[in-house]
């Protein structure tokens, strides 16, 4: 199983960035995919969550101006980012959960991408 992140780069603050996330080596459609980000000293967090029924769930800072739709014909995930600020500066993953509980406990999650950088200057 693979999942390879694209997307990644720099904007401005109020700008916009869409993540990719391809998933290879699966048969199925994925129960949970999710998108966490990490920046040094601090432990990764959900960012937001999709689940094989297509709903979805965001972590508070990112309501409103974050989505995450899914092609399952092209098995890409996507992460729209808008209104970007600062704090959303971070390397981005894209992770699958292959049981459907689709929380945001990154540890039930078997399978990470390599992650991407998002950097947003003031």
């Amino acid at each position: 199983v693979e999942l390879v992140e694209s997307g990644g780069g720099s904007a401005q603050t109020g700008g916009s960035l869409k993540l990719s996330c391809v998933v290879s080596g699966l048969t199925y459609n994925t129960p949970c995919m999710g998108w966490f980000r990490q920046t040094p000293g601090k432990e990764r967090e959900g960012v937001a969550l999709i689940d094989n029924d297509g709903s979805t769930s965001y972590e508070d800072s990112v309501k409103g101006r974050f989505t995450i739709p899914k092609d399952n014909n092209k098995r890409t995930l996507y992460l729209e980012m808008n209104t970007l600020k600062p704090e959303d500066s971070a390397i981005y993953y894209c992770a699958v959960d292959l049981v459907p509980s689709c929380g945001w406990y990154t540890p039930a999650y078997n399978y990470w991408g390599q992650g991407t950088q998002v950097t947003v200057s003031s």
